[in-house]
């Protein structure tokens, strides 16, 4: 899809309403998707240039959460007991997390994080690598704040985790690595079009009333990679360029 700006003054306005399809992928879905951010920075997201730069104009955005995978098992003899010690450990986490304030729990799913629900904990529970032991793995994730440190947030998910009323043989322990998740990426389109058509006009400008600006890639979806420890650079993946407009 192109956009061609035969004016400087143009290039606001075109870029500023224009929504592209809208993708149907579920990363891209604004209202209910939680992704998960790799610790890579190459971009990342439906759509984005495999093993190229983000482009010239991003948005910083803080990450929405801090999440880590977190294994809980059982190694009691008997399955009925072992199946029961499981699912009371995870209805005891569910509990602190839901009094904590900074702390919930959730699957992940194709880089996905979906609500843990405390009413469907059966399908979770999976044979282990040894006999009689059983296993499963959830999401500990705590929201992102201005002001936290990596640091901070990693010790509210320690100390959660360490807290946990296990119950008979259960065990609950950090297995994943630390990684952060972005709400609803669609949502920030609006605002990377502005910064585009912003930065467009002033392309135009600074070459002269002579010339406009072409944009190419408008219709590719929000992508994303790691900017800090806990922020995002969020970009649509573009090609800008300036040349010179038609003869009147």
């Amino acid at each position: 899809m192109r956009h061609r700006g035969f004016a400087a003054g143009l290039a606001l306005a075109a870029l500023g309403g224009f929504a592209g399809p809208a993708p149907v992928r579920a990363q891209d879905n604004a209202s209910v998707s939680e992704i998960v951010v790799s610790a890579e920075k190459r971009p990342q997201g439906v759509g984005a240039p495999a093993g190229e730069a983000a482009p010239h104009v991003v948005i910083f955005h803080r990450a929405d959460n801090l999440i880590t995978v977190t294994v809980v098992d059982c190694d009691t003899r008997d399955e009925k007991d072992r199946l029961a010690e499981m699912k009371a450990t995870l209805r005891n986490m569910i509990a602190a997390a839901a009094a904590s304030g900074d702390i919930e729990l959730g699957l992940e799913s194709d880089d996905v994080v979906l609500p843990l629900k405390p009413d469907a904990l059966d399908p979770l529970l999976q044979p282990g690598d040894r006999d009689d032991t059983t296993t499963t793995s959830i999401v500990v994730k705590t929201h992102v704040t201005a002001t936290d440190t990596l640091e901070g947030a990693e010790a509210r998910i320690d100390a959660f985790i360490h807290k946990t009323q296990v119950v008979g043989r259960t065990q609950v322990a950090r297995s994943g690595i630390w990684q952060l998740t972005l709400i609803g990426p669609r949502q920030y389109r609006p605002q990377i079009l502005a910064a585009i058509a912003e930065d467009a006009a002033a392309a135009a400008k600074a070459f002269g009333p002579g010339y406009g600006v072409e944009i190419t890639g408008l219709e590719h979806p929000v992508a994303w990679n790691r900017a800090g420890p806990l922020d995002l650079a969020l970009f649509i993946p573009y090609a800008l360029t300036v040349e010179p407009l038609p003869k009147p």
